[in-house]
C-alpha cells in the first residue's frame, strides 16, 4: 500500500469557481444525474464536454508500468465514464484485457468506439466479478461520490476483485482554505476529508492497494 501519483501527466484544468457557485444547488442536482449535463453540458454542471483528446495515454502507460501489466492480464477501470482510459490501456499494451464499469447510461452509450463490448453498467460498491478476477483495479475520482457506508463497501470490493493490486484516487484537502475551495467547486462528492481521514477509511475497509489525492489548487 503506497501513495503514488499515477496521474502526474494529466493536464491541469481551468476552474471558474465563481461561475459554478452561481445557482450551485441547481448545478449540483443536475450533475448528480451523471447524464448529458455532467459530461457534455455547461462547465458549471460538470466537465463542459468530455471528449477524447489523448490525455489518458501517458496515464495508461504509467499504470501499465506501475503494475507490470502484460498481454493476457486483466485490468478493471471503475468509474470509466466514456471508456477513454480503457481504450488507451488496450492500445498501449496489446493483448491486455481491459474492462470498464460505470453507473452512467449516458456515458456508456456515448463511449469511444474502440471500447465496444468492453464496458458495463454497474455500481462500485457491488462489483459483478469473482474474487481475484483482475490483475489491477483502477478507480479514479469515483468512490468519493458515494455516501461513507457505500464508499467503504466499494473499497472492500476493489480489494476483493484485485487483492493488493488496486489504485484509488479521491478528493481530499489539507487545510481549511483548501476545504472551502473544494466545497465551492465540487458537484458530486459525498465522502471527502484530509489524507489522514482517507487512510483511516482505507484501514477500516481493509483496502491494501495504492492511492493518491485529488487536491484542488488555489487560483
Amino acid at each position: 500500500m503506497a501513495e503514488v501519483n499515477l496521474l502526474e501527466t494529466h493536464p491541469k484544468c481551468v476552474r471558474n469557481v465563481a461561475a459554478r457557485l452561481h445557482n450551485k444547488a441547481h448545478n449540483r442536482e443536475r450533475a448528480l444525474r451523471f447524464d448529458w449535463e455532467y459530461f457534455d453540458g455547461p462547465r458549471e454542471q460538470g466537465y463542459g464536454g468530455y471528449v477524447y483528446d489523448g490525455r489518458w495515454i501517458p496515464v495508461a502507460r504509467r499504470i501499465i508500468d506501475h503494475f507490470g501489466l502484460k498481454p493476457g492480464d486483466r485490468v478493471l477501470d471503475i468509474g470509466c465514464a466514456k471508456g477513454f482510459l480503457v481504450r488507451d490501456l488496450m492500445a498501449e499494451c496489446p493483448g491486455l484485457t481491459a474492462t470498464g464499469l460505470d453507473i452512467s447510461h449516458y456515458a456508456l452509450t456515448h463511449a469511444h468506439p474502440d471500447v465496444a463490448g468492453r464496458l458495463l453498467r454497474s455500481t462500485a460498491h457491488r462489483l459483478p466479478f469473482a474474487d481475484g478476477a483482475f490483475d489491477a483495479a483502477i478507480c479514479i475520482n469515483t468512490v468519493h461520490n458515494l455516501d461513507q457506508d457505500l464508499c467503504l463497501a466499494a473499497l472492500r470490493e476493489i480489494e476483493r476483485v484485485a487483492p493488493e493490486r488496486g489504485f484509488v484516487q479521491v478528493d481530499a484537502y489539507r487545510t481549511e482554505s483548501e476545504r472551502q475551495h473544494f466545497e465551492d467547486w465540487m458537484l458530486t462528492a459525498r465522502t471527502y476529508g484530509r489524507p489522514e481521514d482517507w487512510l483511516s477509511l482505507f484501514a477500516q475497509a481493509g483496502y491494501r492497494g495504492d492511492y493518491f489525492w485529488t487536491i484542488l489548487e488555489m487560483e
